[in-house]
């Protein structure tokens, strides 16, 4: 996800971004006349307005005004809410613990220092805690007496602040259309190499022990998966010439992921982490007239967010053209094996992944869902070829083969899934795909091809198992106008996010249609022109804006994680809502965790037991910036000095576990 002090409201961003695309975002229909075709195609026809049409059209708020109000606001959620008072802490609800497990810079190989911010190296940081803890995966350890008490931890090092990790380093703009390319004052190749060892994921064993939970020191499964680590390609684009460099003539093998976000655990016990704002990474200029060109413009490369093609000739697209075609992909990893070597699964294409969150279809076919983290930017799907068989040797090879298809939503209510499969519609050499591995490849350009739905920056997207329905966190889109909004994003200027719920066609998550609805339009309710369609129980903590990561319990209940609340934008930090799904309370949220200043949350994710709750708190110390009275955030001068508090040490990344106080499941 990108940095919570990127600017919302940047229209220089927002011209750059739509070069980046190599599109201008056609123009839609109104909201009234996406109401209206809505109630005439779909409900009118059936005879009536039924609560799914009332709450995407008019919104849970209305809904609820004619139902009959509820003692308790959220029914399904048993907690005491949070203030949505702003703090340089994280807090949580009253009843329930919130400890730092792990922070930035804290030991995860054996022989690791100890963590010196004024000393670091490349070397320490190799076998230390990365920066910029984002996506968190729980996987029970075998054998274990109580697997929700003791498993591995995978998480993932999405990026750095460079402004924030070392003394004397301030962050600066360079200028630039996006303003986010930098001066890199004071950088040097020992603090980027520093950067690249603590980017990547993490493996951790870990134990709770009464109430409390730890890492176990010495595990012979801790590993640490850098910028250097080496990783196959599998699939479709493997040995592709589009893939092969100087320094990997056949294509085949590379070095490191990069901004993993969030991802996925799949039944047959590994990793998924997906690469998400790779561009970010690629400097220089490719050659006049280059083959690659049209595909670097559609993914913002180079953006040149970091400056290691100042250091490292791959990540600069002058000396190595193909390099970016290795990034941007899912990363499947055995979290039991810290020798095995990590795969970039290429049949699941290749764009801004935000997350890969699946579920196992009544046929056994695994699917996986993924939202492409950019302004006017798809949701897309895949199913595998073969079915999940339970022999873990064999399904590991599942996710080289299935369909890979992008997202159209309907103004009825319905929506197709849209197969990306070579030779199939305009996916053929007339436009210049010759291959699956093009199709792949340049997934993005496909779904352009075929139509899909442009989306206000989807980013987590997860399967609820216990209803089948899925639920697409959309951050928000303040460059769409009102001739620009679509049925799935019926807000122009759409500054705080909204939900949107699907239903697979008979449950089967293989169907190629789904009916939607919004669940809910983000932001605050008491302001008319924001549009927030919030239900109306909802308390003035309970809303929130920019959904961005979301869990399912193993009850079924939605929590939704933030990315973008600040003092100055909502009046509130980031946090942890949970939010009522169904019922007259539909639409329902109140605040169950909050996050200090300048963070975001990341990662939540439940034992399965539902009795520990762990969040990953990323950036804190950031400025908030939409308080033009703030100083940036330096080393010096970070807006908080969280989880430590001590004037020699930095706001620090770091995993938090949440447990109720006596025991028993979250919010319950």
């Amino acid at each position: 996800m990108p940095a919570a002090n990127a600017p919302l409201f940047n229209s220089s961003q927002a011209a750059e971004e739509a070069e980046n695309a190599g599109l201008s975002p056609a123009a839609g229909a109104t909201f009234g006349d996406i109401v209206a075709e809505r109630f005439n195609r779909r409900d009118l026809m059936r005879g009536l307005l039924g609560v799914g049409a009332i709450s995407a059209t008019l919104g849970p708020a209305a809904l609820a005004e004619a139902q009959p109000a509820a003692a308790n606001p959220t029914p399904s959620f048993a907690f005491t809410e949070l203030s949505s008072q702003p703090t340089d802490r994280t807090e949580v609800a009253e009843g329930y613990r919130a400890e730092v497990l792990i922070r930035w810079g804290d030991a995860v190989l054996p022989e690791a220092p100890a963590f010196d911010p004024t000393r670091q190296s490349a070397a320490s940081q190799a076998r230390q805690f990365g920066y910029n803890n984002d996506y968190l995966g729980y996987f029970p350890m075998p054998g274990a007496a109580n697997g929700s008490r003791h498993g591995l931890l995978c998480v993932n090092h999405e990026y750095t602040n460079e402004e924030l990790m070392f003394p004397g380093l301030g962050r600066q703009d360079a200028g630039g259309p996006l303003g986010r390319q930098r001066a890199f004052a004071g950088m040097t190749a020992e603090l980027a190499a520093v950067e690249m060892m603590a980017h990547g994921g993490s493996v951790l064993e870990v134990r709770r022990d009464g109430e409390s939970w730890a890492v176990v020191a010495g595990s012979r499964y801790a590993r640490r998966i850098t910028a250097h680590t080496e990783m196959e390609i599998t699939g479709p684009a493997a040995g592709h010439p589009r893939m092969r460099t100087a320094a990997d003539p056949a294509g085949r093998r590379v070095l490191g992921m990069l901004n993993n976000c969030a991802g996925g655990r799949t039944p047959w016990g590994t990793w998924l982490t997906c690469e998400e704002n790779v561009n970010g990474y690629f400097s220089g200029r490719l050659p006049e007239g280059h083959a690659e060109t049209a595909n670097y413009r559609r993914m913002g490369i180079p953006g040149r967010w970091m400056n290691w093609g100042d250091y490292e000739a791959r990540f600069d697209v002058a000396k190595e053209p193909n390099e970016a075609n290795r990034f941007g992909w899912v990363v499947e990893i055995d979290p039991f094996d810290p020798n095995s070597v990590p795969k970039k699964r290429t049949a699941l294409g290749r764009f801004k992944h935000e997350g890969a969150a699946g579920i196992t279809a009544r046929s056994g076919q695994y699917v996986l869902y993924s939202g492409d983290d950019e302004r006017f930017d798809y949701v897309y799907r895949f199913v595998t070829e073969g079915r999940v068989s339970g022999e873990r040797a064999r399904d590991m090879t599942l996710l080289d083969a299935g369909t890979l298809s992008v997202a159209r939503y309907n103004a009825d209510g319905t929506g197709d899934w849209l197969p990306l499969v070579f030779g199939e519609g305009p996916l053929t050499p007339a436009n210049g795909f010759h291959s699956q591995a093009d199709v792949v490849i340049e997934a993005r350009r496909a779904g352009d091809l075929l139509g899909a739905t442009r989306m206000d920056r989807p980013e987590d997207v997860e399967a609820n198992p216990a209803t089948d329905k899925v639920y697409v966190m959309l951050t928000n889109n303040n460059r769409r106008t009102a001739e620009q909004v679509n049925p799935a994003n019926p807000r122009a200027d759409n500054r705080f996010g909204h939900i949107v719920e699907m239903l697979p066609d008979n449950r089967d998550h293989t169907a190629p249609r789904f009916t939607w609805d919004i669940l809910v339009r983000c932001g605050d309710p008491a302001l008319a022109v924001v549009g927030a369609t919030f239900n109306s129980r909802t308390s003035k903590d309970g809303w929130f804006g920019m959904p961005d990561n979301c869990a399912i319990d193993a009850d079924g209940r939605l929590w939704v994680a933030t990315d973008g609340n600040t003092p100055g934008r909502t009046q509130r930090n980031d946090g942890v809502w949970a939010m009522e799904t169904e019922g007259a309370a539909r639409g329902a949220s109140k605040l169950f965790f909050k996050c200090p200043f300048g963070a975001e949350l990341c990662g939540p994710e439940f034992t399965p037991d539902g009795e520990t709750f762990f969040v990953a708190i990323q950036h804190p110390g950031e400025t908030d910036p939409e308080d033009p009275s703030a100083a940036p955030a330096t080393y010096e001068n970070p807006s908080t000095r969280w989880p430590d508090f001590r004037p020699d040490m930095p706001p620090r990344p770091s995993i938090v576990a949440i447990t109720r106080r006596g025991g028993g499941k979250i919010g319950t």
